[in-house]
């Protein structure tokens, strides 16, 4: 009994491992998760996902999902904000926050798919370029012009490859960064609902 509970803890330890593995669809290690749930950032009260927010509202969220506002003066102005509306107009700018957040890492996250797919085809293609030179090299006869431009082009995939693959770290943190806003925006605006 003991060994299958302790068997089912490493399977379950295991799992978030086994659900960061890269694929063609998906190359990061983080989790996939193609869109957010309001209810993971926000504890407030339930907003109506269909209405449309105020052009205040929008403009506002507009202005503090930016990433180049800092969130010091994100808070500033949600502050402000907060001092001339109540609890429905402070969910409704979480609302607005939310949508425009989770639009934009949709986006990104779509476009790090085909950066991976894009991945995968390049590899596929430096392996084929491996696989032609090869054959060139064995010739009786080699073309030494034809093995030097397989080589060219062979370096030239490669080096674009690995300069991808390094900068992937940057792109799959990408979303993260906005998730890591968005939590940061739901915290501030919560702190000015009235205490239950």
């Amino acid at each position: 009994m003991r060994a299958l509970l302790m068997t089912t803890v490493l399977t379950v330890l295991a799992l978030p491992a086994l659900a960061a593995q890269p694929t063609a669809d998906w190359p990061c290690v983080q989790v996939l998760q193609p869109h957010l749930s309001l209810g993971q950032v926000w504890f407030g009260p339930a907003p109506d996902p269909k209405a449309e927010p105020a052009p205040e509202i929008a403009a506002l969220a507009d202005r503090i999902v930016e990433r180049r506002m800092t969130l010091a003066e994100a808070e500033a102005e949600i502050a402000a904000f907060a001092g001339t509306h109540d609890a429905a107009g402070l969910t409704a700018l979480m609302q607005a926050a939310f949508d425009r957040i989770d639009r934009h890492r949709a986006l990104l996250i779509a476009g790090i798919s085909r950066y991976g797919h894009k991945q995968v085809a390049l590899a596929a293609q430096v392996e084929q370029r491996r696989e032609r030179m090869a054959e060139l090299e064995k010739a009786d006869k080699p073309d030494f012009d034809a093995i030097d431009a397989a080589e060219a082009a062979l370096d030239w995939d490669t080096r674009v490859f690995t300069e991808r693959q390094q900068s992937l770290t940057y792109v799959c943190e990408t979303p993260v960064i906005l998730e890591q806003r968005l939590f940061a925006l739901a915290r501030a605006i919560s702190a000015h609902l009235p205490q239950q």
